[in-house]
C-alpha cells in the first residue's frame, strides 16, 4: 500500500509572508497550440518540502548536498498533539527504536517541537523529522528549532498530510526536487506499509 502524505501544491498551505504557488497556461490544445504546456512559480517552502541547512545556516549544505538517504527509508510515524517537550521526544524514540525505525521521524497531529525536544532529536543524530505544519518549531518563532536540528545535520520534512495515517513504522520516499544552491525543495512525501 502507497499513502500520499503530500500537500497539493496549487492549494497548499503557505506560511506566513512566504509567496504562494501560482501556474499559467502557456499554451493550449483547446487554442489551437500543438500541446498543453504549464509554467509554474512558487517558493522553495511552499506545500510539503523539504528544509536544507542553508535554510537558518549561511555555512550549511544547500539541498543538491544533502545526501539522498536521509529522505528514503523506514520511519516512525507517532501521534501527537500539543508542544512536544525532552520526555515526549524520549517516548517517541523509544517506540521507534523498538521497531527498529529510529532514523526517520513523523510526527501527525497539530504538534510543535520545542528547543528541548529539538535537542533530544538532534542528540539521537536521526537523520530527518517531519510534521504537518508548515514549520517544525513554533510559527511565531522557529530560528531555534531549526538551528538546533539543521545544525546536527537534521533534515526537516514539513508540511507532509498524515491524517489518516496511524502510528507504526512505514517506509518512507520524500526526496526533494534538485533544485543546486536552494536552502530547500518541494518534494512528492510518500509512505508504504
Amino acid at each position: 500500500m502507497i499513502i500520499d502524505i503530500s500537500q497539493e501544491v496549487f492549494s497548499c498551505k503557505v506560511f506566513p509572508g512566504d509567496p504562494a504557488p501560482a501556474s499559467q497556461r502557456v499554451l493550449s490544445i483547446d487554442n489551437g497550440d500543438i500541446c498543453n504546456l504549464t509554467a509554474f512559480s512558487m517558493c522553495a517552502h511552499n506545500g510539503t518540502h523539504v528544509d536544507a541547512p542553508f535554510h537558518f545556516l549561511s555555512n550549511g549544505n544547500t539541498i543538491e548536498k544533502i545526501d539522498l538517504d536521509a529522505f528514503v527509508g523506514d520511519c516512525y510515524v507517532a501521534r501527537f498533539e500539543g508542544n512536544l517537550m525532552t520526555n515526549d521526544a524520549v517516548n517517541i524514540l523509544e517506540k521507534a527504536q523498538a521497531v527498529g525505525a529510529s532514523e526517520r521521524i513523523l510526527i501527525a497531529g497539530k504538534a510543535t517541537v520545542t528547543e528541548e525536544a529539538a535537542r533530544v532529536f538532534a542528540q539521537a543524530k536521526i537523520k530527518l523529522i517531519g510534521n504537518e505544519s508548515q514549520t517544525v518549531g513554533p510559527e511565531d518563532a522557529p530560528m531555534e528549532v531549526h538551528k538546533i536540528l539543521l545544525g546536527a545535520d537534521v533534515v526537516l520534512l514539513e508540511g507532509i498530510v498524515l491524517t489518516d495515517v496511524a502510528e507504526g513504522k512505514y517506509f518512507l520516499s520524500a526526496a526533494p526536487i534538485n533544485l543546486a544552491g536552494c536552502d530547500g525543495a518541494p518534494c512528492r512525501a510518500v509512505l508504504m506499509g
